[in-house]
């Protein structure tokens, strides 16, 4: 049976925000795709992947060129969009090198930010999410599940995780480049999600004077800020609250934006101008963009981080490196046993063809001889079973032998093509 494995995607720098965020996949929205992936003819396994920085789709089935094709549409037509507004966007791997991909995403290695561990629990909660729907198989399940050790052994073998920052960390960056000193600032929070808490502590820990909670869940505030010491603010709030905030950090999104010009006007007017520094890390993005048009307003997206990371990219480059020999080696120990997975059965098909040829021209061969002496049919069946025992070991050897070596791979297709494997049993047999 051949199989194949493509990842058709975009990320943070095949796309901008504006690209992404028009085809992530919202709570509630990736189990029902996940049933309209498998749906697909030709089809066989799939998982999607959607964060604030890439989007993608993987799938195993046995056409390359037709899962290339059909990845593409799907994504598209999940949006309502056309190909032809996402082909600019879009990259495609297929085997080796969609696994090598998924593998580095795992690692940290293709982040936006080299090393940030989110990506990893992200990758485990979708996933989940494909295999409670029914869409990961065999090939999947262990793709998906060698990417999470691949990652920790990243981790445990390299500095890269020392070396890096959180999408968070790179937004307090921003914050002292807006502002003299933090102590004397507040911060408001717009999402309490993983993200956001985590962004939240990295300013109480670079000294932020204090931290406003705000929620679409008043509950999920209060724990937040009960955790960080900071004060929860009811949603509907948002406004009033507002002006106290010199640091805005967004997490969160909508069908609408949160934050518009004219709401951060009424605010500026309260706050007698003094400068605001919004970071809006929501995808779809959660702040008006026109927001930053607003005088002594100071307004960042997720792309815009983008500068403040790259000063750090040298020391995280060279534990980069390392991490890359790592996932070769990981890539070739996954791609032998995904290769592997053809071996037994060519073996089977090989020796029942053959066997069956046996047998026929036994008995073809006992028919001829009529009432002959009656040891005749054992001293075939001894002599004929030698001979292909024979015949047959050197291709056998070589077909396990492909379990253990990398490379070998075309062993398996020359098996099935030499020996006709699939084709009807009288076929040329004549």
């Amino acid at each position: 049976m051949e199989r194949a494995i493509v990842l058709v995607g975009l990320n943070h720098r095949s796309a901008p925000v504006a690209v992404r965020e028009q085809v992530a996949f919202q709570n509630g929205q990736l189990g029902p795709a996940l049933r309209r992936l498998m749906d697909l003819e030709g089809v066989h396994e799939g998982t999607i992947v959607s964060t604030c920085n890439r989007v993608e789709v993987i799938a195993c089935g046995a056409d390359p060129t037709r899962l290339s094709a059909l990845l593409p549409r799907f994504l598209a037509g999940e949006h309502d969009l056309t190909e032809t507004a996402l082909a600019a966007h879009l990259y495609t791997h297929a085997d080796r090198e969609a696994v090598r991909h998924l593998f580095r995403v795992a690692a940290s290695l293709d982040s936006m930010v080299v090393g940030e561990p989110q990506i990893l629990g992200q990758l485990k909660e979708q996933y989940a999410a494909a295999a409670a729907a029914g869409a990961s198989g065999q090939v999947l399940h262990r793709c998906f599940h060698k990417s999470f050790s691949v990652a920790k052994r990243v981790r445990s073998e390299t500095g890269i995780a020392e070396k890096a920052v959180s999408v968070g960390s790179a937004a307090v960056e921003l914050a002292r480049g807006i502002f003299d000193r933090l102590e004397d600032k507040a911060a408001m929070l717009i999402g309490a999600g993983a993200m956001g808490e985590l962004t939240a502590r990295q300013l109480l820990a670079q000294g932020v004077g204090s931290v406003l909670v705000v929620n679409r869940t008043y509950e999920r505030a209060m724990d937040v800020a009960r955790e960080l010491g900071g004060m929860p603010v009811p949603f509907e709030r948002l406004a009033r609250y507002l002006p106290l905030a010199d640091l805005v950090i967004g997490t969160a999104s909508g069908d609408e934006f949160l934050l518009t010009p004219a709401l951060v006007e009424e605010a500026m007017r309260e706050r007698r101008r003094r400068p605001m520094l919004f970071v809006d890390l929501a995808v779809p993005r959660g702040f008006d963009p026109g927001v930053n048009a607003v005088d002594d307003v100071y307004l960042f997206d997720i792309d815009d981080l983008e500068g403040v990371i790259a000063d750090n990219k040298g020391a995280r480059a060279r534990e980069a490196v390392r991490a890359e020999t790592i996932i070769d080696a990981e890539v070739d120990a996954f791609w032998r046993w995904f290769t592997s997975l053809d071996v037994v059965p060519t073996i089977v098909a090989l020796r029942d063809k053959v066997e069956a040829i046996r047998q026929r021209e036994v008995a073809r061969g006992l028919a001829a001889f009529g009432d002959a002496d009656a040891r005749l049919p054992e001293v075939l069946e001894r002599v004929t079973s030698a001979i292909v025992n024979k015949i047959l070991h050197g291709p056998l050897t070589a077909l396990r032998r492909h379990e253990a070596q990398a490379g070998e791979a075309f062993y398996v297709e020359a098996a099935r093509r030499l020996f006709r494997l699939g084709a009807d049993p009288d076929d040329g047999e004549e």
